[in-house]
């Protein structure tokens, strides 16, 4: 789609817009997640004092990294960020999907969904950095492996301990909402453009929708 989009599609406003309205409706769909998924289930399950103490822990160890990336640049540090969400969430997935088949599939569609903007704008962002495409593609093939490990670890190693599992998904979403407020959302906004913002809402509608539906 990032490719399609990029030489098909003739530069204007418009395309910027709509570019930033993915990046928007991605933010809306992992908000959704935070608020529907993740944090219910540490609320659920850890007492308050554990619960935040693993929310800070994300918070700050994202952080630090964030920090760390930020000063390095380049190809590396946008593959990195990318994946610091992806590897908790698939470790969540697959331990969800042992002990809670239904919040695992509403987990599922949410990680699915986000993935789809958020790897729209990665791709771009490698390309843009002097990445050929056929290079950045077998980089994000070779990538998704690291979900499909990440969702197997979970569902042989965390499926009877929903206690870790709490902790893991609480730990990963104090993490990505700093990377939500930090990064993404600011990335998102244009000025004297109200598309974009409309996208956070329909994204968040959308883990609405899927969390009735399930």
């Amino acid at each position: 789609m990032a490719i399609y989009f990029k030489h098909h599609i003739k530069e204007s406003p418009f395309k910027y817009e709509i570019i930033h309205t993915l990046m928007s409706f991605g933010a809306g769909i992992i908000l959704s997640a935070l608020a529907l998924v993740l944090i219910p289930k540490g609320l659920e399950e850890l007492e308050l004092f554990p619960m935040a103490i693993s929310f800070l822990a994300g918070t700050i160890i994202f952080m630090f990294i964030d920090r760390y990336l930020a000063k390095r640049g380049g190809q590396k540090a946008t593959l990195l960020a990318m994946m610091m969400d992806f590897i908790p969430e698939a470790i969540a997935l697959g331990a969800l999907f042992a002990s809670e088949p239904h919040m695992g599939t509403l987990l599922a569609v949410f990680i699915g969904l986000q993935n789809l903007p958020e790897s729209f704008n990665a791709f771009r962002n490698l390309v843009q950095s002097g990445s050929s495409v056929k290079r950045t593609l077998i980089i994000f093939f070779f990538l998704s492996f690291f979900g499909i490990i990440g969702a197997l670890t979970g569902h042989f190693l965390l499926s009877n301990q929903p206690g870790l599992t709490a902790h893991l998904m609480t730990f990963a979403s104090g993490g990505i909402l700093y990377l939500l407020i930090q990064d993404i959302i600011p990335e998102s906004k244009l000025e004297k453009k109200y598309l974009t913002s409309l996208g956070a809402s329909l994204g968040f509608l959308v883990g609405i929708i899927a969390e009735k539906i399930v």
